[in-house]
Formats: structure tokens, C-alpha cells, sequence
């Protein structure tokens, strides 16, 4: 698989191999195309890959449940790093007689603050509910 195809686009090549393979009168077992999908993998699937290693059972695991988690494992992946854009930046002119930060705007500031606020707040939210026993 190449980095930057997609499990679809990859979903079919695969199809493909596997179809040739058919035709020339050899079949290839669920557990041996699964094994050599997810050692073709890139990089960035490999803590998916990992993961449905040690919890699930390969030999009984087919080809289209696995290109189903994988699909889903990608989708997950592009819209984190989508919402990765929304962030804080602070700003600050040097004013050459006094040498120290000058904040001109003073509104600007308060909504950085408020952002910066409130981004700490979920995150103290999810540190409290990780703390939490389930039960």
C-alpha cells in the first residue's frame, strides 16, 4: 500500500491480486490474505494493526471485516487531524526604548486567555474522567 492511498483505493487492488491469484487456479486462504494485508500496511496504521493483532483472533478473522475496521481506524485518523488546526497564538511587539512585550490589543488578549481557559478545562475534564474507577 502506498502512503498516501486510501484503504478504498488499496480495497480494490487487493480484489484484484487476489482474483488473479483465482485464475491461475490457486486460492488463498482468509488468514494468509489478512496476514500479508496487514504486513503491507504503512506506518500510520501500524497501532491499528497492532491492536487487531493481540485482540483478535487472525485465523478466524476475513478479509472484509478487516478492511471495514480499517476504513473506520482512517476515517477516525483524517478527522483528528483536521480539528488539529484550532490552536492559541500569542502575539507581542518589542518596543526598542523599554524591551518588554507590548500588547496593543487588549481585547485580542482576553479572548486568547478565555481560549487558553477553556482548553485547560477540558482537559482537566478528561484527566478527571480517566481518574475515575468504572463500576
Amino acid at each position: 500500500m502506498l502512503e498516501d492511498e486510501s484503504i478504498q483505493d488499496y480495497r480494490l487492488n487487493i480484489i484484484d491480486i487476489a482474483n488473479s491469484f483465482e485464475s491461475f487456479g490457486e486460492k488463498i486462504s482468509d488468514e494468509k490474505f489478512v496476514r500479508k494485508i496487514l504486513r503491507s500496511l504503512p506506518k500510520r496504521f501500524e497501532m491499528k494493526v497492532t491492536a487487531i493483532e493481540e485482540a483478535q483472533d487472525i485465523s478466524s478473522l476475513n478479509v472484509d471485516e478487516l478492511i471495514g475496521s480499517l476504513q473506520n481506524f482512517e476515517i477516525i485518523v483524517n478527522n483528528k487531524t483536521d480539528n488539529k488546526g484550532k490552536g492559541i497564538t500569542f502575539t507581542s511587539s518589542m518596543d526598542s526604548d523599554e524591551t518588554q512585550a507590548n500588547y496593543e490589543d487588549d481585547e485580542d488578549m482576553s479572548k486568547s486567555l478565555a481560549l487558553l481557559g477553556r482548553s485547560f478545562k477540558k482537559i482537566f475534564k478528561r484527566i478527571d474522567r480517566r481518574s475515575r474507577p468504572n463500576g
